[in-house]
């Protein structure tokens, strides 16, 4: 049985890629086994590997605890940051070139 294939957008990009032969013949045995083409099971598989981190920096999961203890830090107070304050009113860089 093959697999599905690759959603039909146009490729009109090229990425070049060197290997050394054992990752070849590596990649081309697996591609082999699932039944596609070496392009197609690259693709295929770094796609989902992309999809896999940037999910992973997208979402995360707290235990109840921790979430409790997150919304907690979100709830107290802002604290004040006197130093943060008087750095953010100083004239910027640029602002202070230009007064001269």
């Amino acid at each position: 049985m093959q697999a599905p294939s690759i959603p039909a957008e146009r490729r009109t990009e090229k990425l070049d890629l060197r290997v050394s032969r054992a990752a070849k013949a590596k990649l081309q045995a697996a591609a082999t086994a699932a039944h596609r083409s070496m392009s197609d099971f690259v693709m295929e598989s770094a796609l989902s590997k992309a999809e896999e981190m940037l999910a992973e920096r997208r979402v995360f999961s707290l235990s109840a605890e921790q979430w409790t203890a997150f919304q907690a830090a979100l709830d107290m107070p802002v604290r004040g940051m006197p130093r943060m304050e008087a750095l953010l009113k100083e004239p910027g860089f640029f602002e202070s070139q230009s007064q001269g």
